[in-house]
């Protein structure tokens, strides 16, 4: 294997765990041994290894120095935290986007909220199978609404954010059900008036209204 291929499966593979990590397929935690992770993972130790430190820098992962590491935990503290810091770059951003999106930005807007909405129409009949596609749906909406505020800095920043709000949604946060579907459909017809006021107004309730549901459920 040379150096391209190699890196390309460490990229792969740092895909595959990142996604367990936030999905909750690796739970808040759990030890992370690298033995075992090579045989599921089919990486080598050291790709591991290199993985783990590129995750324990993104706060996902703790190491724990010469004991090895372990999937970050949760606490309510930091899930307010992370909530926080998603409204503060979400509600800048849909500012910024909705000042400068044009008719393709729109389409793609309606187009990812019509596939979120199909998602929740089933979670809200009881289709629990669907819930890893309906926070994927509800990730490239809420993307969607920003996508046209024109720096990738803010947007790869909020990603980053909002997957780790995301892994709380996976762990402990629950659907909210007919209200969350509402501000959802809420936030997209201000995206179509480009009323960023509306549209902040809206995901403060929703973003505040999930982490509460989170807590007291």
């Amino acid at each position: 294997m040379d150096f391209a291929e190699s890196e390309a499966v460490g990229d792969s593979v740092y895909r595959r765990v990142r996604t367990d990590i936030i999905f909750g397929r690796l739970a808040p935690g759990r030890k992370l041994k690298l033995e075992q992770m090579r045989k599921d993972y089919e990486a080598s130790v050291s790709t591991l290894r290199e993985i783990l430190n590129r995750l324990a820098s993104e706060g996902l992962v703790v190491a724990e120095g010469q004991r090895g590491f372990e999937v970050a935990p949760v606490s309510a503290e930091n899930l307010r935290e992370v909530a926080a810091l998603r409204e503060l770059l979400e509600c800048y951003a849909l500012e910024q986007s909705f000042a400068a999106g044009d008719l393709n930005w729109e389409a793609h807007v309606v187009a990812a909220h019509y596939k979120l909405a199909q998602m929740e129409a089933k979670m809200l009949a009881g289709d629990k199978s669907v819930t890893e596609q309906w926070k994927r749906y509800d990730w490239e909406f809420h993307q969607a609404l920003i996508s046209a505020c024109g720096s990738r800095v803010l947007m790869d920043t909020h990603a980053v954010i909002f997957d780790k709000y995301l892994r709380y949604q996976m762990i402990s946060l629950t659907f909210r059900g007919q209200i969350a579907a509402d501000e959802h459909r809420q936030m997209l017809d201000a995206a179509l008036k480009r009323d960023a006021v509306a549209a902040q107004a809206v995901l403060r309730r929703h973003v505040r209204g999930g982490v509460e549901h989170g807590l007291t459920a």
